[in-house]
């Protein structure tokens, strides 16, 4: 466990004890349906379960990122957020919210209106050239996720030499580029699931702690995907176990923040591995 922090709107967070974000999708088509939540009611009651269960982050997103989702534009992804960024800057102010997008203005626009404090961005930059300098510009934590294609091809684009190295890679110019414009906390989440194999998913985790070496906080989701249900030829739904080993191998292998849609599950998962991992 390191002791790295974000600065989240001024005060440090830290993540000696890794965090759980906790998953709140605003949108009629993501993978995992009880993930889906569309009206005022259903919105607030998962931010209490989040909240409830131990989630230190939530995680608004008002775009699938499942493959072959549907296209949406940034109208009604952004009339999608603010639904649930409404209700959270109403009812639950202090909460710590993460925002899912890869347009630059929205990020902007839910960070400047709405005091969202972190940008979690699919694509890593490269479906919006404005997005570095727009973090820059807000001072506010970035994920950057690898990704290949947009959320509709991604996974024609599961092609590499070396898996690991190209993607380590792909960390270093980025993560390089954001430094020069002064961006100070990013996360790195390697990206399970987008534009890979099921097989490379686990090539990727059993080399998770190589990810290490960019001395920045570690994000992994693999909560209900596919690397895990289509291995076991069930359904998302069946797929809580899975989910709960992988993020168990991630924590000891070093994840600083686990994505999830099961928050409870997450957190004692933290809980245990604390336990054995300073046990003496």
């Amino acid at each position: 466990m390191n002791h790295k922090a974000l600065n989240i709107k001024g005060e440090l967070l830290s993540l000696e004890t890794p965090l759980v974000m906790g998953i709140l999708n605003i949108t009629p088509d993501s993978f995992y349906a009880a993930s889906r939540k569309q009206n005022e009611q259903a919105i607030h009651e998962r931010i209490e379960q989040i909240l409830s269960e131990g989630g230190n982050i939530i995680d608004l997103g008002g775009y699938s990122s499942r493959p072959d989702a549907a296209e949406v534009t940034p109208a009604e992804e952004m009339e999608r957020l603010a639904v649930a960024l409404e209700i959270i800057h109403l009812h639950y102010p202090d909460t710590i919210v993460s925002v899912d997008t890869f347009r630059a203005d929205i990020a902007r626009l839910c960070v400047e209106k709405y005091g969202v404090a972190i940008v979690n961005d699919i694509s890593g930059g490269g479906l919006d050239s404005t997005m570095y300098q727009t973090i820059a510009d807000l001072q506010v934590p970035y994920i950057m996720m690898h990704m290949k294609g947009t959320p509709q091809t991604m996974q024609r684009y599961t092609s590499y030499t070396d898996l690991v190295e190209e993607i380590l890679i792909y960390f270093a110019s980025r993560i390089t580029e954001m430094r020069l414009l002064g961006v100070n906390d990013i996360i790195i989440d390697p990206g399970f699931g987008f534009s890979k194999t099921l097989d490379q998913n686990y090539q990727l985790m059993n080399h998770l702690e190589e990810f290490k070496n960019f001395d920045l906080p570690l994000l992994v989701g693999i909560s209900r995907k596919s690397m895990i249900y289509n291995y076991f030829g069930v359904t998302p739904l069946e797929s809580l176990n899975g989910t709960s080993v992988l993020n168990s191998f991630a924590l000891l292998h070093g994840a600083d923040i686990l994505r999830v849609h099961d928050v409870k599950e997450a957190v004692e998962a933290v809980k245990l591995i604390k336990k054995i991992t300073t046990a003496g």
